[in-house]
């Protein structure tokens, strides 16, 4: 692993609420930095997307679901000041747990809900293997769904991305570097991913 790249931690809560609205992730953000400012000074932190399920009210949220923070080592140490604490989503208070830090492990394949790219799937597939290379990554790469967020002030758009068959420190490169812009908002994380036929 090179020393330029900067090991990360997923800091995991319990969490309970039924329901958040779809553009969840500005609201969550926002929540967040609330309650720990200092979230804000790292471009590289981010916000694993909540596990969800669509329904016409919103995004409804499934027992034992957990919100994950991927964190620097510096943060990790003041991840507990978010323990118990009720976050504002819209309408919807999202009431944190317990949290505990979770290293990051290698595994064989991983998935992005969303990275960032251009509406032409050729060309993005094109722009990710650059970044790849870039970080001296290799994979093979599955696309799945144009994914659009919209955000208050703009449009993010961008592909679901499994990436497959990944040495171990190439996977864990990915996980602590990400893809592109807007980790915060939960794009270009990437997760394990154990099945790559469903590219939801």
């Amino acid at each position: 692993m090179s020393e330029s790249i900067a090991e990360m931690i997923d800091a995991v809560f319990d969490i309970s609420c039924d329901l958040v609205p779809a553009d969840y992730p500005f609201a969550l953000w926002n929540a967040l930095i609330q309650h720990l400012p200092t979230l804000q000074n790292e471009a590289c932190v981010g916000v694993v997307p909540l596990r969800t399920a669509c329904s016409e009210a919103g995004m409804l949220l499934p027992k034992r679901s957990k919100l994950v923070l991927r964190l620097t080592a510096s943060l990790a140490a003041e991840y507990t000041c978010l323990t118990g604490q009720p976050l504002n989503i819209g309408d919807h208070t999202l009431q944190l747990g317990s949290g505990k830090l979770r290293k990051i492990q290698a595994y064989p394949t991983l998935h992005a809900h969303l990275v960032i790219g251009v509406d032409d799937e050729v060309k993005f597939l094109k722009d990710v293997t650059e970044q790849l290379t870039s970080l001296g990554i290799t994979g093979k790469l599955l696309c799945g769904m144009r994914n659009t967020l919209l955000a208050p002030d703009r449009v993010i758009q961008g592909y679901s991305l499994v990436i497959h068959d990944l040495k171990p420190d190439d996977s864990l490169r990915l996980q602590y570097t990400g893809l592109g812009a807007d980790r915060r908002f939960g794009c270009g994380i990437f997760v394990p991913y154990k099945v790559i036929t469903d590219l939801d």
